[in-house]
């Protein structure tokens, strides 16, 4: 996935001053994953709730 520099610009510019580099890399991570989370759901990509419950309970069974 790709974000846009000016979208990581904007996430550094609201950090404060001082930031542990593994916090910085867990903060790009999230946004990497948010945005492909808001593609999947732009993109009807979705499973509902109860397919993934129909799902899992084989897991166990």
């Amino acid at each position: 996935m790709i974000i846009a520099k000016q979208q990581v610009i904007d996430m550094i510019e609201g950090l404060p001053e001082r930031i542990d580099v593994d916090e910085l890399m867990y903060r790009l991570y999230l946004r990497e994953k948010l945005e492909a989370a808001e593609e999947d759901v732009r993109e009807d990509r979705l499973i509902s709730h109860e397919e993934v419950v129909k799902e899992t309970t084989k897991w166990f069974k």
